[in-house]
């Protein structure tokens, strides 16, 4: 979770003629599966796509992912630049302490991600509901963990050393069975 604060200011009313002063405001974020889940169903479109987002659609992501109650509209026009460099890095956080290495192969699926193929991997995966609540990043990489321990072992990519100590015992062996010295 992401807890910004949104800092107070004063505004000239034109209709009244007087200063108001909008309080600080604490806001408490997540970027989860839920969020991405009510963005995608209010616009109608893959939230996790390579299109830039408008002004709009952003300010839109941001309010669907304020936990905190009863945040006038108002307040999120008051997000200042620093607040919207925290959402982003947070956004873009990666949230574990897991890492892959990337395996070398054809080049990744150019799938279409949306919040159903992501509760459908979950549910393949049989990880809990209550991840929907998570991190998006975080869910993500528990993903793509239950993909790598449960793929099958001939898919699994050896290291190198592990490589080429059985490139060695099959070379052994076949010159063992064919009687020659290489």
């Amino acid at each position: 979770m992401l807890t910004i604060t949104i800092p107070a200011v004063d505004e000239f009313n034109d209709d009244t003629q007087e200063f108001i002063t909008a309080e600080e405001t604490v806001l408490e974020l997540e970027h989860s599966l839920i969020s991405l889940s009510k963005w995608e169903s209010k616009w109608e479109k893959p939230f996790l796509s390579h299109t830039q987002h408008t002004d709009e659609e952003a300010l839109s992501y941001i309010v669907l992912m304020t936990l905190t109650p009863n945040v006038p509209s108002e307040v999120y026009n008051r997000l200042t630049q620093d607040n919207l460099l925290q959402i982003n890095n947070y956004i873009n956080a990666k949230m574990s302490a897991t890492w892959f290495t990337d395996k070398p192969g054809p080049s990744k699926s150019r799938e279409i991600i949306t919040s159903e193929v992501i509760y459908h991997w979950m549910y393949t995966a049989q990880i809990d509901q209550a991840w929907e609540n998570q991190h998006l990043n975080r869910l993500f990489t528990l993903i793509k963990v239950f993909n790598e321990k449960n793929a099958p072992e001939s898919k699994k990519k050896l290291n190198t050393r592990d490589a080429l100590a059985q490139q060695r015992a099959l070379n052994a062996k076949r010159q063992a069975e064919m009687g020659t010295r290489g």
